[in-house]
């Protein structure tokens, strides 16, 4: 185990982890717990008393950040040439079709979202076993699939993100940066918790949210309350 900087023993006395904060109090403490000389990101991590393993316990979902990820995503958006203009003024990355499948097919997969149409999803079945690892496989649950391609880019562009519970029960989202204001960590969090809980499966019994921690890129994890369900 490696050795524990100044800084790391400095963010840690901040935090009591006997104690559950408010999602408004951790949102000031991450930013002070927050030692890299780089713009990390801020994270919540949600353990929900689920069962992956049932298709009836599966919570996933998308929410649009108030505030935006303070991320630049990078789009492709796989579509049919009548739809180029429309991908590309909305602020898509990378346009195109045929190219970017035989791209994908060698390994490309330098993007972090790809948004596309109904009638080339059948072209990207044969793709699954790059994409789907990656998370990137578009999904109209989460509005990747769809023919208003432009309101798709434009949704990612401002924040959209997906969430997915996995095998543990955890849902894991980046919800910022700590260059943020505790205001727009809180607002950002905030909605994420919301769209959660209003996610809730009428199977799940007993408590929904069992528990909730904010963290920085290297920062020791701040309890919050699950006042929620």
């Amino acid at each position: 185990m490696g050795k524990i900087t100044k800084n790391q023993k400095d963010s840690r006395a901040k935090v009591d982890p006997t104690s559950f904060y408010t999602l408004e109090d951790a949102s000031k403490l991450v930013k002070e717990i927050s030692k890299t000389k780089f713009d990390g990101s801020v994270d919540l991590a949600i353990r929900l008393g689920v069962d992956p393993k049932k298709s009836n316990q599966m919570v996933r979902g998308v929410v649009t950040l108030p505030h935006g990820t303070g991320k630049n995503l990078r789009v492709l958006a796989l579509v049919t040439p009548d739809k180029e203009g429309e991908a590309t003024e909305a602020g898509a990355d990378f346009v195109g079709l045929d190219e970017y499948l035989q791209k994908i097919k060698d390994g490309w997969t330098d993007v972090d979202v790809i948004v596309t149409m109904p009638s080339v999803m059948g072209k990207l079945g044969p793709l699954g076993r790059v994409l789907g690892p990656r998370g990137l496989m578009p999904n109209p649950k989460t509005g990747t699939v769809t023919m208003d391609i432009k309101k798709a880019v434009t949704d990612v562009k401002g924040g959209k993100i997906d969430f997915k519970v996995d095998k543990s029960g955890i849902i894991h989202a980046a919800i910022g940066k700590v260059s943020f204001t505790s205001d727009k960590i809180f607002e950002n969090a905030d909605e994420l918790v919301k769209t959660v809980v209003k996610l809730k499966p009428s199977t799940t019994k007993g408590t929904y949210i069992k528990s909730i921690y904010m963290s920085s890129t290297m920062s020791p994890s701040v309890p919050i309350e699950a006042k929620f369900s």
